[in-house]
């Protein structure tokens, strides 16, 4: 269970950094490495997706 709570944040600080790629720079890293539209973009967008619930649960759980 830990390394899925590892592996989770480190996806969250992933999509963080890409967001605030595109607000700064308007510059897309996922699609400018894995193409716009790919299936390959929409899994890595969906993990990111899905760890950021996960740690929004987790953190809930804590309070």
């Amino acid at each position: 269970m830990a390394i899925l709570k590892q592996l989770a944040t480190l996806l969250v600080v992933i999509g963080a950094l890409s967001w605030g790629l595109i607000g700064l720079f308007d510059f897309n890293v996922v699609t400018a490495i894995f193409g716009s539209g790919s299936t390959l973009t929409q899994i890595i967008y969906v993990l990111v997706g899905l760890s950021g619930l996960w740690q929004l649960v987790d953190w809930l759980k804590s309070k």
